[in-house]
């Protein structure tokens, strides 16, 4: 026992220092272990009553009770389990003062043992007997009293069957919820009650109330709401007493079974109204109050549109709380919001004091957008936090519009704005830029045959102040507004020389409004541009060196949205033209005789992603290529190998050049068939030269596209990359742990994937198989999801072949032949991949593998019982305890057993 406890203060004592990584997790590592351990309880006891341990191992102690409780009661008889109550009982009375933590770790403990010990009778009442009559041990009682329901409702870890569940938290909760209501009641109304405990009984009250134990109709004649809304008024019991109210409200939204008690609960919510402007200079009590409104007018909102003349305080309350001028309170209020007009969308009718209010709450959302009038005031993180809640209240700005109507919103929006601009020169820019972006978020909703409202706005625009914001503001108006303008395509010619103009500006982020105006511009409108691809041309030509890289990239996207609205011959045509100027700049570079510069290698990635972006947008023009794109593929691969022989080890263009090699596989189809196997050379032999996985990555693209090609130089390409590949993952490995490059391994994983599915007469007879075989099993140690399933997959794929148990006979000639490959890799790694399948089952692997698992554990008994019977014994006993107690092992390992001998005779009879 001494040695136990000097063990577990010596591993505890590493935490307080400041110690390496490693000693820290090999200390954790070990007071996990020693939790599951049958010496822990005895330890820990001691630990917990002696007076000369430290705090933190009391600390420790109390949460390995509470651990133990929850996993380890399933080898305790009923006597232990009632020892066990005792001791947690004695270690209770001894901390009933604290510290807090302690006494939580035990009562949740005591809470734990309760759910799952039958033979404790009335758990709630034995521990009103020992802790509730003694003032000074009333707040563990509270505090046991208050995570109960919580431990009871929200701990699934605890082992008990649907039936065991519900039959002790009957008795446990239900049971018991009047006895506790009368009991709170007590203790608040008992002389000299402090505000400590007052808190404890609203904390308790509204976590029974939360698990729906205390209903709210029980407590009609009870004191317990009166002294709730009553706590509003203390300081000391604000906070809990705004908790408990709202817990309150929430368990009464069912109104037709708690009317009783809702014409308690209203009039005393309304009464709290002008507390409103009393503590208008309290952020916190006014956060308090809204919390109230808003749980109200939630939960109450079919009364508020039947009965406006009695409920619409509560909406004015809201009201208030929304237009007050902390913004970290206002968006309580938004969900009421919402809901309120989804509701009035649906009535025939509405009073018209909810029209007014939504009125007055468009001009509150607008008022808060406006940016502080000095901005420089705000720190980055200050305005990337306003600016994001901007689009929070953008949203709110679109329940007005379901509300009042999209053209009553927006013409009231445009009379703010020109009315600002009547005042002259004595108009900020904020006054302009709020309205404008409300506009924006309501854009949405607008109709696109809209008359009335919309031109207004469009021939506004033209004539706004040039201030960057306002000028950023407005763009971004015509982006989304773009499916109005292709129903009023007169629109489009001072769109586009606004827009132009915005490319000119000196702010970086008008620039960028700009480029996504245009972007969206020729997406929606695409066919009313098909007459300006010209001057877009000649804009690129004279404007592109003056964009950044993201503003230029937006108009590439958007010159392929318009060519993609053309006749066939003719978008062929346009594309040629554009894709040759970037193709021309990727030449240049390769001829270059002497070494480019980082700024030459930077802009010829970005040429790269521009005609990315373009064949993204085109895609293709199916089999039967125009004529001006017969030959584009030869003539494209002619430029792009030899520049990917010369600086294909330059990480961005490996990146940005496969993937226009993508877009390009998709584009021409199997008119590229002819280079494919050029491409697949090219490909590996930069993957040996640098070790970047996108080459994978595009191989396995062609693989999936062409694998059940015939033709011989291409399945000669295949074996070619699949073999000289893993080769070099093999080097990589011996060089790096499969953690430094999972990028690589997924891709490779990706390229067997397909193998499998389009040449296993490439993959088995190679002799790259096993390597290909051990390449999957490292991915298995690795914590990434997306490499996991593929790793998982292929083994899957491997030991499902239908090559190893073929359904029909004679079976298909190659089946031999990769049966043969299979069978000698699995045997020789069957025993290292059974122990990286468990040790992810009970370690990392994401809970969506589990049936991939099952399945390979499933053929791995059925193929190659002996083996497994044989693998299976030394792997588990390696498995942490802390994953895998002593007893889910026998059992997992005898499950096994009984079901390969199960499958004995029919393996036999087979």
């Amino acid at each position: 026992m001494a040695n136990n406890v000097q063990a577990v203060l010596s591993a505890l004592e590493v935490f307080s220092g400041a110690p390496e990584k490693a000693a820290i997790e090999q200390a954790n590592t070990w007071l996990q272990d020693f939790q599951h351990s049958s010496e822990a309880w005895s330890t820990c006891n001691v630990l917990l009553l002696s007076p000369d341990a430290p705090l933190h191992a009391k600390i420790f102690a109390a949460q390995t009770f509470r651990t133990k409780v929850t996993y380890d009661l399933g080898d305790m008889s009923t006597p232990d389990l009632l020892q066990l109550r005792e001791t947690l009982l004695k270690a209770l009375e001894t901390y009933n003062a604290g510290p807090r933590n302690i006494l939580l770790q035990l009562c949740l403990a005591l809470a734990g043992l309760a759910l799952q010990l039958p033979a404790w009778e009335d758990p709630v009442q034995d521990m009103i007997d020992a802790f509730g009559r003694n003032p000074a041990t009333v707040p563990a009682l509270l505090l046991f009293l208050t995570v109960l329901p919580e431990e009871v409702t929200t701990n699934t870890k605890i082992p008990l069957t649907d039936d065991e569940y519900k039959e002790r938290a009957s008795k446990l909760l239900t049971a018991n919820a009047n006895k506790v209501t009368d009991l709170l009641a007590m203790y608040l109304q008992a002389p000299g009650a402090s505000f400590a405990i007052q808190t404890q009984i609203f904390n308790c009250l509204g976590s029974w109330l939360a698990a729906g134990e205390i209903v709210a109709m029980s407590l009609l004649n009870s004191p317990l709401i009166t002294y709730s809304f009553q706590a509003l008024s203390s300081d000391e019991l604000f906070d809990a007493a705004v908790s408990v109210v709202c817990d309150l409200i929430h368990e009464t939204q069912e109104v037709e079974d708690n009317m009783p008690v809702i014409e308690v609960i209203v009039p005393q919510v309304i009464a709290l109204k002008p507390k409103l402007a009393e503590y208008k200079d309290d952020p916190d009590k006014i956060r308090g109050l809204a919390r109230i409104f808003a749980e109200a007018g939630e939960a109450y909102r079919s009364l508020l549109l039947h009965h406006p003349e009695t409920f619409f305080p509560i909406v004015e309350a809201i009201g208030e709380c929304s237009a007050y001028p902390d913004l970290d309170i206002v968006p309580i209020t938004f969900s009421f919001w919402m809901r309120l007009a989804q509701s009035i969308g649906k009535k025939t009718s509405v009073s018209p004091l909810f029209l007014d209010a939504y009125r007055a709450l468009m001009g509150v959302i607008i008022r808060h957008l406006h940016f502080p009038a000095d901005t420089a005031s705000l720190t980055g993180q200050e305005a990337e936090n306003f600016r994001s809640f901007r689009h929070v209240m953008g949203d709110t700005l679109k329940d007005c519009c379901y509300v009042l109507g999209t053209e009553k919103c927006l013409l009231a929006t445009y009379e703010m704005i020109t009315n600002a601009l009547s005042r002259g020169q004595n108009v900020s820019w904020q006054e302009i830029e709020a309205p404008l972006f409300a506009m924006r978020s309501m854009g949405a909703e607008i109709d696109p045959n809209d008359d009335q409202a919309v031109p207004k706005i469009m021939d506004l625009i033209p004539s706004l102040p040039a201030h960057p914001r306002v000028r950023y503001a407005a763009l971004l108006i015509i982006s989304r507004y773009t499916e109005w303008i292709n129903k009023h395509p007169s629109y489009i010619p001072y769109q586009l020389q606004y827009i132009s103009a915005g490319f000119e500006d000196a702010d970086q982020e008008v620039n960028a409004a700009a480029g996504q105006a245009l972007k969206y511009l020729c997406q929606d409108c695409r066919r009313h541009l098909v007459e300006f691809l010209p001057q877009l041309h000649s804009f690129l030509a004279n404007m592109g060196n003056k964009l950044v890289q993201d503003d230029k990239v937006q108009v590439y996207e958007a010159i392929a949205y318009v060519i993609s609205a053309m006749p066939m011959e003719q978008a062929a045509q346009s594309l040629r033209t554009f894709s040759l100027d970037i193709l021309e700049h990727v030449h240049a570079l390769t001829v270059k005789t002497t070494p480019p510069t980082k700024e030459e290698l930077i802009n010829i990635t970005h040429d790269l992603e521009n005609l990315e972006v373009m064949l993204g947008v085109v895609q293709s023009f199916g089999e039967h290529l125009p004529a001006a794109c017969q030959n584009a593929h030869q003539e494209a691969w002619a430029v792009f190998d030899p520049f990917l022989g010369k600086y294909g080890t330059e990480y961005p263009v490996c990146d940005r050049t496969t993937r226009v090699l993508r877009f390009g596989l998709t584009f021409f189809g199997s008119a590229a068939l002819p280079i494919m196997p050029l491409v697949l050379s090219r490909m590996v032999s930069c993957f040996e030269a640098s070790g970047f996985s996108s080459y994978l990555w595009m191989a396995g693209k062609v693989i999936g596209r062409f694998g059940n090609e015939e033709n011989p130089s291409l399945r000669a390409a295949f074996k070619e990359v699949y073999e000289r590949a893993s080769n070099k993952l093999v080097s990589m490995l011996q060089e790096n742990p499969p953690q430094m490059i999972p990028d690589v391994l997924e891709d490779y994983l990706q390229m067997l994937l397909q193998m499998v599915n389009n040449a296993p007469d490439v993959l088995f007879p190679s002799p790259a198989f096993p390597i290909a075989f051990r390449v999957a099993m490292a991915a298995l140690t690795l914590v990434h999801s997306d490499i996991v399933f593929a790793a998982l997959d292929f083994l899957r794929s491997l030991v499902t072949h239908d090559s190893l148990n073929p359904t029909t006979e004679p079976p298909p000639p190659k089946f031999p032949i990769y049966a043969a490959a299979i069978k000698p890799v699995v045997e020789r790694q069957g025993q290292e991949l059974t122990g990286l399948l468990l040790a992810g089952l009970v370690g990392d692997f994401p809970a969506e593998s589990i049936p991939m698992v099952v399945t390979i554990f499933r053929v791995l008994a059925l193929l190659w019982p002996t083996q497994l019977h044989a693998w299976l014994p030394p792997i588990i006993q390696q498995l942490p305890s802390t994953s895998a107690p002593e007893q889910v092992k026998s059992s997992f390992l005898a499950d096994v057993n009984r079901y390969v001998s199960g499958l004995a005779p029919m393996i036999t009879h087979n």
